[in-house]
């Protein structure tokens, strides 16, 4: 057996010196644009946590009622709309609590699921998008991809009023249920500790503003921990990766089908992360825009990533989410009609892009 030579084993294995230069100048790159996010992400929380705890979010939605009357929908229905901005899951229990006590039928629920779209989307605005997806793509990149988003979501939300208006008469909303769900179902108890003799609770007095100030940041502290430490990783290794591989070259196989819309064989790297996590994804292309990627073909790869992330969104996150509140029968024509919604607003906003000078 021919052994290796100390000259062969010395071309396989970079030298100490070398391996501890490429790690300082991958730290130096890494350690600046982590820093400069961790801060945005950390200020901008910590603000989306004063504006929920001080519940000024419901500001925001309360256009809600405006949109239930032109759709045939009570106005009850925009008290749930309005909570879903604030959070989904109370919102999304509100109307399957309207739902199961009669006052909405299945197709009045679907139009307000739909409606619901673009106040669920609001209050990721707040505590995703503006402070931890703009910070990352850059300001003009972020702005452009949120923008388009909300776009979509409210495209979404208009449909079902005007799908509301076209499809829905008193037939599928019986108002009379409203007396029990006033009334606790029926049951004589209206859960109110004023009325019932009950001493009030601490919970009956608002919080101080410091009380408030000190659970966001606890929030804030909580959110940090969770999205910073896979953030290092993920950036450390994107910039490893576009530092000693080119990108390009690795999915240029993939050349002909993405010139043909005009994005970067890149993109197809980009669409596979971003398929599985929004953020990671996100991450990924942050340094490639400008080169290869324009901001509009950044944001079409990331809404390309979107439409193929549904498949593993809807089982990671909406078949748990919509079978607990709705079960499965009604929960499968929720997740139904909610991806439907997204796929053809989402294929019209890529459309556009594509189509724009």
């Amino acid at each position: 057996m021919t052994s290796l030579q100390p000259s062969t084993l010395a071309l396989q294995i970079p030298p100490t010196s070398a391996i501890a230069a490429e790690t300082v100048a991958l730290l130096r790159e890494v350690i600046p644009r982590l820093t400069r996010i961790t801060v945005f992400i950390a200020l901008g929380v910590f603000v989306a946590n004063l504006v929920v705890s001080f519940g000024l979010i419901q500001y925001i939605a309360g256009v809600a009622g405006y949109l239930t009357r032109p759709a045939n929908l009570p106005d009850e229905v925009g008290t749930a709309i309005l909570t879903t901005a604030a959070s989904t899951t109370a919102g999304y229990a509100t109307l399957a609590e309207y739902r199961e006590s009669g006052l909405l039928d299945d197709r009045a629920t679907i139009v307000a699921v739909m409606i619901n779209t673009f106040f669920g989307f609001v209050q990721h605005v707040f505590t995703y998008y503006v402070p931890v997806l703009i910070p990352i793509l850059g300001f003009h990149t972020g702005v452009l991809y949120v923008s388009i988003r909300a776009g979509i979501s409210l495209a979404i939300t208009i449909a079902g009023v005007a799908i509301g208006g076209l499809v829905l008469s008193s037939r599928n909303v019986d108002r009379s249920a409203l007396a029990d769900l006033e009334t606790g179902h029926g049951d004589g108890e209206t859960g109110d500790a004023s009325e019932s003799g009950a001493p009030p609770t601490d919970d009956d007095s608002p919080d101080s503003p410091r009380d408030r100030a000190r659970e966001a940041a606890r929030k804030t502290a909580g959110t940090l921990r969770r999205i910073v430490p896979r953030l290092a990783v993920v950036y450390t290794l994107v910039i490893a990766l576009i530092t000693h591989v080119d990108v390009a070259a690795l999915t240029g196989v993939a050349e002909p089908l993405t010139a043909a819309i005009g994005l970067p064989g890149a993109s197809v790297a980009i669409v596979a992360v971003y398929s599985l996590d929004t953020t990671a994804g996100a991450v990924a292309i942050a340094p490639l825009i400008g080169e290869p990627f324009t901001p509009r073909t950044a944001v079409i790869t990331m809404l390309l990533g979107g439409i193929v992330s549904f498949a593993v969104s809807t089982f990671k996150r909406s078949i748990p989410f919509q079978f607990g509140i709705w079960g499965p029968e009604f929960g499968l024509k929720v997740i139904a009609v909610n991806t439907a919604m997204k796929l053809v607003f989402i294929t019209v906003a890529i459309a556009g892009l594509l189509l724009a000078p």
